[in-house]
């Protein structure tokens, strides 16, 4: 699911569209992508995250809007300002493409938050890779929008971190580590061991884990912390997973993946009747023929554009490594080297490795809060403490929350529309 060019470059062609109409009122206008396009942690059916920079007593969002519409960049119906919500956008659906994208007005959090997810890329070679493959997994069970009773890409993104900067074994964090292993392991320690009552994650000074009644004090507004406290990297006092009312079941679909994998990884794992017939990470993650045939469109229309648009692959620093999306990387397209690939061949590995107690890196406030009593898989090395935890939940195997497994994407089905005939016919229903 990782990023390819032509997925980019169709991307770009969207900001450009959009870019023009923004230039044409205000020509001193600074237009800067930010989010995950800007990043390169982004799937399919990601939308695009735009700020505009200039001078206005208020957001000019109405104005946008009615330049929008009549230079038909977007579906009529698709366009929608939100000028009551915390941070007044407008949201609206490419017409060629169906890319959705939200318009922001002299909001620079956005931008500093890509340049600060940058250089932890940087820092953490493997966070791309436990990235997109946990954005997927959340994608598919309708988790990973606040809205819905998910976690935001931010509050996700900082949860990785955190657990890079604290994981108890220094080689966790190199480039050659066992990918498969981290995330089973990431999905032991927040769905089984991270105590969400009275712990919070901070990621400044190499990072923590703090008691609530710390990060309380220096909370703004009279807030309390939230079931998921993540403390703002950038903006003191600023709870990131505040708004998550659904952390919990979050929690719980980590929980279930967890025991899916930790049981196809180990030794009995060779006498599973359909060991052959689905790859370990296939066990939890599943991609939808729909999804492929936009792919494949993507592929076949935008082929021949992945240059389109130097300018904004410079704003975008598309030829950063770890953004797999750059021009450079044509020749080698059909590969398509992708970061969950890489995941499934070391889940695959796993089981070649010498079995063990695997215990997550957890804070505990207190001995008794959290106690160790997990379960035996195979793992190379331990994720312990050297001190004794037990899971917050424990219990037998749990299906995800409801049966959202089985439709994901379900909030971005395609339209056919008359003039895109060579639309596939399974986006364009």
């Amino acid at each position: 699911m990782s990023p390819r060019p032509e997925e980019a470059a169709m991307r770009r062609e969207v900001v450009k569209r959009i870019e023009t109409v923004i230039k044409d009122l205000w020509p001193t206008a600074d237009v800067q992508i930010f989010g995950s396009f800007s990043t390169g942690l982004y799937l399919p059916t990601s939308d695009i995250d735009l700020v505009v920079f200039g001078k206005w007593e208020r957001p000019p969002l109405q104005l946008l809007e009615q330049a929008l519409r009549k230079h038909n960049v977007a579906e009529p119906y698709s366009i929608k300002v939100l000028d009551k919500a915390t941070v007044p956008i407008i949201k609206l659906t490419d017409q060629e493409t169906e890319v959705k994208v939200d318009i922001s007005f002299n909001v620079e959090t956005g931008v500093k938050a890509a340049r600060f997810i940058k250089e932890y890329m940087k820092k953490y070679s493997l966070l791309p890779y436990l990235i997109l493959v946990l954005k997927q997994f959340l994608l598919q069970r309708d988790l990973n929008e606040v809205f819905t009773g998910g976690i935001s890409s931010y509050s996700l993104i900082l949860m990785a971190i955190s657990f890079l900067q604290l994981h108890p074994r220094i080689d966790a964090r190199r480039a050659d580590e066992n990918l498969g292993m981290l995330l089973i392991e990431f999905f032991e320690l927040y769905g089984r061991n991270f105590n969400y009552l009275k712990t919070g994650i901070r990621i400044k000074n190499g990072g923590a884990y703090i008691a609530k009644e710390e990060i309380m004090k220096v909370m703004t507004n009279g807030y309390r912390p939230s079931m998921l406290c993540i403390e703002d990297p950038l903006l003191p006092g600023n709870d990131v997973g505040r708004s998550s009312y659904g952390a919990m079941q979050v929690k719980q679909v980590f929980d279930y993946a967890y025991i899916v994998l930790s049981h196809a990884v180990s030794p009995l794992a060779r006498s599973y009747p359909n060991r052959d017939s689905e790859s370990t990470l296939g066990r939890i993650i599943k991609v939808t023929q729909e999804v492929i045939d936009y792919r494949a469109w993507i592929k076949k229309k935008w082929g021949s554009k992945i240059n389109l648009s130097p300018e904004l692959d410079n704003r975008l620093k598309i030829r950063d490594p770890i953004a797999l999306c750059n021009g450079e990387q044509q020749q080698n397209r059909d590969s398509e080297p992708s970061y969950n690939q890489h995941l499934a061949l070391s889940l695959a590995n796993t089981q070649q490795l010498s079995s063990g107690s695997s215990a997550s890196s957890v804070s505990s406030l207190s001995s008794s809060d959290i106690q160790h009593n997990g379960m035996k898989f195979s793992m190379k090395g331990t994720h312990n403490q050297g001190n004794s935890y037990s899971p917050v939940n424990s219990g037998g195997m749990r299906q995800p929350v409801g049966n959202r497994g089985h439709h994901q994407y379900n909030r971005n089905i395609w339209r056919r529309k008359k003039h895109r005939d060579s639309l596939p016919i399974s986006l364009s229903r």
